[in-house]
């Protein structure tokens, strides 16, 4: 499918001030071309001082024409304007509508910066298709037909000449600039894409750039990437130029073969000369809504290359992150929230188009309601995958996950999110303070409730008026992980979905937080990851993972007893502690 299907179905969308546009678009260049031809005319006439009434009827049509031309002209810029800013509107909210169900899977394909490239810039490069591709040629054509037609009430040799130098300007032009950019297609869009992605990553990792003595180096590298950008747009503004100095000197060219032209008319006795101001005028004139195809063809491919960045990030994507809307079936019914949820993974696998192995291999268990799982084992077994797979970031690539009975196509994607309360191996804290970090999910709460919960994860000497920088900086790691627990707290959903929910805490404070944990999740279904092998036992049952399969399922003494894979984990485990006392 062509990469501007979005962008045309968002137009049709706007085609009243399209429509409006044109038709003011259209009104002004046909005034123009009239009020200077008028204007040659009139001038012609005075030569041989005609009637007074003559010249008051001349000069009157002259400033009507002059003030239709910039109303017109003027309800032209106001509707296109408007029309494109809508389309912006549009393109932006369909694009993050597409682009959000994607995540996390589409981080793994794309560099932030080079993200946030196309998410701001792409989009941006997208109102040029309306302005300077559609608009354009209709404007063109209407205009030249009309002027063209009555250009040949005069002299048919002349409106030849005229359809001759518009399809030098309209097509020999836009041609000749499209063959020099054939190399630089899409090149400045790249390099500047490569800046904003060198850039991000130096922001966000300055500190280690400084501390391994790397700064330098990559100050230069952005210092490269920037020259490298600033003469991607030197080239494209000299194409630019080129294009239009090409236009001026057809238009030129066209201007001085009228004059030659219809002084031959005259000299032959074909044309009156009262005339050849008037028709060297129109040609120079007509010319102008000519101006803008000698650059549609960078702006056409600019904008084919922006709308095929777009939609690279919201086709299917190899990893397996897919767009929910096509993933759901068109009866989706919510999930209840009223009561603990039982979840059925059924001969699941799953695998990153980019791996040669699969993640997941024929992956099946049962959670029942209210009941209490963790999932242990070495790390890259796949745990974190199947989190990301019950909260529907990716689609198994076999099998099928329910949840109570129900497969999870059936179900809408926000009832799932809505019923769990999760935490996973890297939570993100927007800046401002605790209590708006602590209110993510928009739920009003009374200050009382907000500090009880700080209280239950051991973070009681905070305040809520305490600053929270971008990302958590400010926040140690332990601070971050009980924060987050706070945050899935207040929640309210009935499936927790914790992913080494402390991991970064001491042993004494993760038994007091886990304590008060259980005690709210008490009826819930919970499904815990851990590399901790302790507080086991409280767990109804224990998956033991590796390499993308289950080897061990069953209760901790059970598997104790067995004396398999999680009783050598946990002898491995009492040896470090050992050690390490």
């Amino acid at each position: 499918m062509n990469e501007l299907t979005i962008l045309t179905r968002a137009m049709i969308q706007e085609r009243k001030d399209i429509v409006l546009a044109i038709l003011g678009g259209f009104i002004a260049g046909l005034a123009g071309v009239i009020l200077f031809s008028a204007s040659g005319y009139l001038i012609a006439q005075t030569v041989f001082a005609p009637p007074l009434y003559t010249l008051i009827v001349l000069i009157s049509v002259v400033k009507l024409l002059g003030l239709l031309r910039a109303v017109s002209r003027y309800g032209e810029r106001l509707y296109s304007h408007r029309a494109t800013f809508s389309l912006l509107s549009r393109l932006r909210v369909s694009f993050f509508a597409k682009l959000a169900p994607l995540t996390p899977g589409i981080h793994r394909k794309q560099r932030s910066g080079d993200l946030l490239a196309r998410i701001v810039g792409d989009v941006e490069s997208l109102q040029h298709y309306f302005l300077r591709v559609f608009y354009p040629p209709i404007i063109l054509v209407a205009v030249f037909l009309a002027t063209v037609l009555f250009a040949s009430t005069y002299s048919l040799a002349i409106a030849f000449l005229l359809v001759v130098g518009m399809l030098l300007t309209a097509v020999v032009v836009p041609a000749l600039v499209l063959f020099g950019q054939r190399r630089s297609r899409g090149a400045v869009r790249q390099q500047r894409a490569a800046l904003s992605t060198e850039l991000t990553e130096a922001l966000y990792g300055y500190r280690e750039l400084k501390l391994y003595g790397q700064l330098v180096p990559r100050e230069l590298q952005l210092m490269e990437a920037s020259a490298a950008l600033a003469e991607g747009q030197k080239r494209a503004g000299i194409l630019l130029l080129r294009g239009q100095s090409l236009h001026l000197f057809v238009t030129f060219l066209v201007s001085w073969g009228v004059l030659a032209l219809g002084a031959y008319l005259i000299a032959e006795g074909a044309l009156a000369g009262v005339l050849l101001a008037m028709l060297v005028l129109l040609a120079m004139t007509v010319f102008e809504e000519a101006a803008p195809m000698a650059t549609l063809p960078l702006y056409k491919q600019d904008s084919e290359h922006a709308a095929k960045r777009l939609a690279e990030n919201v086709r299917l994507s190899d990893d397996g992150a897919v767009d929910r809307n096509e993933a759901v079936s068109p009866g989706a019914k919510p999930l209840s929230l009223d009561e603990a949820i039982s979840i059925e993974l059924r001969q699941v696998c799953f695998q990153y188009g980019s791996d040669w192995r699969p993640t997941l291999r024929n992956v099946q268990f049962r959670l029942p309601a209210g009941s209490k799982t963790a999932i242990v084992g070495p790390s890259g077994a796949g745990k974190t995958t199947i989190l990301e797979l019950l909260l529907q970031f990716h689609v198994p690539t076999y099998g099928q996950i329910l949840y109570q009975d129900i497969p999870g196509g059936e179900l809408t994607e926000d009832s799932i999110w809505q019923a769990a309360n999760v935490m996973l191996q890297h939570n993100h804290f927007f800046r401002g303070t605790i209590r708006d970090n602590l209110l993510l999910g928009g739920t009003h709460r009374e200050d009382s409730a907000l500090l009880e919960v700080l209280g239950k994860v051991e973070l009681q000497e905070m305040t809520l008026e305490d600053e929270v920088l971008e990302k958590g900086e400010n926040l140690s790691d332990g601070e971050k992980q009980r924060l987050a627990m706070a945050r899935a707290m207040l929640k309210g959903g009935r499936l927790w979905l914790l992913d080494e929910p402390t991991a970064s805490l001491d042993a004494v404070t993760e038994q007091r937080v886990l304590r008060q944990l259980f005690e709210q999740a008490k009826d819930d279904t919970v499904l815990m990851i851990r590399h901790r092998l302790t507080g086991l036992d409280q767990m109804d049952q224990i998956l033991v993972m590796d390499q993308g399969t289950i080897v061990e399922s069953g209760t901790y003494d059970e598997l104790m007893v067995k004396q398999g894979y999680l009783y050598e984990m946990k002898q491995i485990e009492r040896q470090i502690v050992g050690e390490e006392m």
